[in-house]
């Protein structure tokens, strides 16, 4: 059965190609489900038009898909609440952006 550990560092290699750095990192993702072997990402984006989107997307996909014992993975988009990279980056990634 695959883990939420799992799941997380699957994630770590989707990167966000305006920013190029990982969406974990960013603290795009806020959640991540797993029911039987069905996994549910509930994540958001950079802004509501990110032309990246649907980019960002499918590589979710993919790479959650790849992983042992996952039947079908599901991408749910939020804007709530929406993404503020002051609270929800990491602190790398922060001193990347010069966000202090």
């Amino acid at each position: 059965m695959v883990t939420e550990d799992q799941v997380r560092e699957a994630l770590r290699l989707v990167e966000d190609p305006e920013i190029g750095l990982s969406i974990m990192e960013l603290g795009l993702i806020y959640a991540t489900e797993i029911v039987d072997r069905e996994v549910t990402v509930t994540m958001t984006l950079t802004s509501p038009y990110c032309p990246a989107g649907p980019l960002i997307t499918s590589q979710v996909e993919s790479v959650v898909g790849s992983l042992p014992d996952v039947d079908k993975v599901d991408v749910d988009i939020t804007f709530s609440p929406p993404w503020d990279p002051k609270t929800m980056a990491s602190d790398e990634v922060k001193a990347m952006l010069g966000i202090w």
